[in-house]
């Protein structure tokens, strides 16, 4: 592997690049119509068009992707997250194209895509699941399965994620409406109607486990991350470790996730996710089979490069570390800084970047590709910078988060700034006592 063309934008693409060229390796950047002033196209060693700004028309089209590796002549590819990265059909597009890719194997991203076949898997590894259907359920079926299982329940996509296509019924009068509606979505969204029903776990914590593994057997966990607060179920902050876990707890989740990445044949970067409730019990909820946006406060408290570990293991390497020399030290936060209006909604805010300052010192990175003059575009993920910083322990993290964040200057668009400067000031979140549905009883932003 030489040349690796990243099929993905932002500073994600930037982060990707970064690792390359650490480990030698030339890079291609794509970009669509709205992207071609953008600083992953100024960081690659070579940058191609793919297309107009819509992503269908361009970070979704597999065939312009493969088209620009060839182009390039790139010998790998890197789907980054989002877009195409838990795509199994544009995974093995590429192995046909005779493209390293970068993550696991096209059948792996593929069975651990399907939410149902993944629990299926998770439970015949004696990894706790929540109660629900063995499998998809028939819509005919909902309510006997419901009577079951109990009241209330969530209706998910059996092949989706990030939140999409999910549905709460409180009884037997809401489950109808709620499973088609589930349904609609689901094929909207992924092209795959199905569903399954899982028991509604009340005020639950979010806690995934980071899990890395070789084409060798060998499966190591790089400890775990909450992940709890939530807005409409998307993540705005993350820290490790996780206040809701005990030494105990904590041994009991990590080992549950090696022994599934074990049973998946697992070979990369991956994340399990479960669900912990108030009496501590764990249950698997889904496996993402990519690098996660909050991937940086793993590589913050173990000193472990994922990505360039991805590169590594897509290269045949074996791992270099093993589960006794993962050592994590203190604790890390990272803050999700998004172009959206905190006050008004948070409604999307794109717009030109009139002035941008950047926080420093001990402790602190950021993950960005912004820079003065920068257009945010409407066409894509809000995204615009992670905020990540290192103390050692909770307390000394969130000290500096609050000082990294008052020095953050992006100018000339609303941000997710404000809210995350509120959030450290409330007092649930200073003493850990929060769960996924805080943010909807305790107004922060």
């Amino acid at each position: 592997m030489r040349r690796v063309l990243v099929a993905n934008r932002g500073e994600i693409a930037l982060r990707v690049i970064r690792a390359c060229r650490e480990l030698g390796l030339e890079t291609v950047a794509v970009y669509s119509s709205a992207d071609e002033t953008a600083l992953h196209v100024r960081r690659a060693d070579e940058a191609i068009s793919i297309g107009k700004a819509p992503a269908r028309h361009s970070y979704l089209n597999a065939e312009a992707l493969v088209d620009a590796a060839r182009k390039a002549d790139a010998d790998a590819v890197h789907p980054g997250y989002g877009f195409l990265a838990e795509n199994s059909e544009f995974a093995r597009l590429c192995d046909d194209a005779g493209l390293v890719w970068i993550g696991p194997r096209a059948d792996v991203i593929e069975k651990m895509g399907d939410k149902a076949l993944a629990r299926k898997l998770a439970s015949e590894a004696g990894v706790p699941v929540v109660p629900g259907s063995d499998g998809t359920v028939m819509p005919s079926d909902a309510e006997k399965l419901s009577q079951r299982i109990g009241y209330p329940v969530m209706i998910k996509a059996a092949g989706g994620g990030g939140g999409t296509g999910i549905r709460i019924a409180q009884d037997e009068d809401e489950l109808k409406q709620r499973v088609s509606e589930a349904s609609r979505e689901a094929q909207a969204a992924f092209g795959n109607p199905d569903l399954y029903l899982e028991r509604l776990i009340s005020r639950p914590r979010h806690v995934e486990v980071q899990v890395l593994g070789d084409g060798h057997g060998n499966v190591i966990h790089l400890y775990e991350r909450e992940c709890s607060i939530q807005r409409r179920r998307q993540k705005l902050l993350e820290e490790t470790p996780s206040p809701a876990l005990n030494s105990s707890s904590r041994d009991r989740i990590t080992a549950a996730a090696v022994r599934l990445a074990k049973a998946a044949g697992y070979a990369s970067a991956g994340t399990v996710e479960f669900l912990v409730d108030d009496s501590g019990d764990f249950y698997f909820i889904e496996m993402n089979t990519r690098i996660q946006v909050e991937h940086p406060i793993t590589e913050m408290t173990t000193g472990v490069d994922l990505v360039k570990e991805q590169l590594r293991v897509a290269m045949g390497d074996s791992l270099r570390l093993g589960q006794d020399e993962i050592q994590p030290r203190g604790a890390a936060i990272e803050f999700r800084i998004t172009a959206e209006d905190p006050d008004d909604e948070f409604h999307p805010s794109p717009g030109r970047v009139t002035s941008l300052g950047l926080p420093g010192g001990p402790g602190v990175r950021v993950d960005s590709a912004l820079y003065q003059g920068y257009e945010v575009s409407p066409f894509y993920d809000s995204l615009v910078a992670k905020l990540i910083v290192w103390g050692w322990d909770r307390d000394d993290a969130i000290a500096r988060g609050r000082r990294a964040l008052e020095e953050f200057e992006i100018e000339g668009i609303p941000t997710t700034i404000p809210f995350h400067l509120r959030l450290l000031s409330d007092s649930g979140f200073g003493a850990g006592r929060y769960d996924t549905e805080y943010l909807t009883r305790q107004r922060v932003g």
